[in-house]
């Protein structure tokens, strides 16, 4: 089952009021959706095959971790060559305990909870950086399914600016992506590195970390690495930078 929250209004104020944060609108289920974890597809970026119709329902978002997402990536996006408008950006979280994430273009992004419960913030913030870095090169690519059974929770981030209130569903990204090139992936860890920079942070030292948590929290060849190939030679590549 791939659960949908098309719409999350974080308040300013959740912390300091300890408050819940409750979906404004409905929970979309969707089933019959199954994500890339390695095996190609036959039909190659083609849509997944619909299942039965969709349910509503309602769920709960933990505050903590929108409030965390906000504080992590608002800096980074404010720093990209061509940054997005705060109140455009769109987080998608991936129920999956696979270590991932992912850009969809136009401001969209996707994190698993297995990411979110497990980095801590400094390699959250590579991460997010990495992925920052593909949106502002032009890396786009299509928030990849990972898992027969998944279930996918999206949340606005109207805390960034608070008020939007715009509902962008992320439904149209849930197709099967193909990894990133080598060459992709180079630049991202470079630009990445210089967006963190920007914001205060000693990129290499951020990039380079992360990527080697990485390997050794999802291997060589599952989780991040399966949509974001190279391991040691990228994190090589860092250590070397001026």
């Amino acid at each position: 089952m791939v659960r949908l929250l098309s719409s999350l209004r974080i308040q300013p104020t959740a912390r300091a009021r300890k408050a819940v944060v409750v979906l404004a609108l409905s929970i979309i289920l969707l089933t019959g959706c199954a994500l890339d974890t390695g095996q190609r597809s036959s039909g190659r970026g083609g849509p997944t095959t619909p299942g039965r119709p969709a349910t509503t329902s309602t769920t709960k978002v933990d505050p903590a971790q929108a409030q965390r997402l906000q504080q992590i990536m608002a800096p980074l996006i404010q720093h990209m060559n061509n940054p997005i408008p705060l109140n455009e950006v769109r987080v998608g979280i991936l129920d999956s305990q696979d270590i991932n994430a992912a850009n969809a273009g136009a401001g969209r992004f996707y994190v698993t909870i297995g990411l979110l419960a497990k980095a801590n913030d400094e390699h959250l913030r590579g991460v997010l950086a990495h992925e920052i870095a593909h949106e502002d090169l032009g890396h786009v690519a299509k928030a990849q399914i990972l898992g027969t059974g998944l279930q996918i929770g999206t949340i606005i981030l109207d805390q960034i600016i608070p008020g939007s209130g715009s509902i962008t569903p992320m439904i149209a990204d849930l197709g099967v992506m193909k990894p990133y090139s080598r060459s992709e992936e180079y630049a991202a860890d470079a630009h990445g590195v210089e967006i963190l920079k920007r914001s205060g942070y000693n990129g290499k030292q951020v990039m380079g970390d992360t990527l080697q948590w990485l390997l050794q929290a999802s291997g060589p060849s599952g989780g991040f690495f399966t949509s974001h190939p190279g391991t040691e030679d990228r994190i090589q590549r860092i250590r070397q930078m001026p």
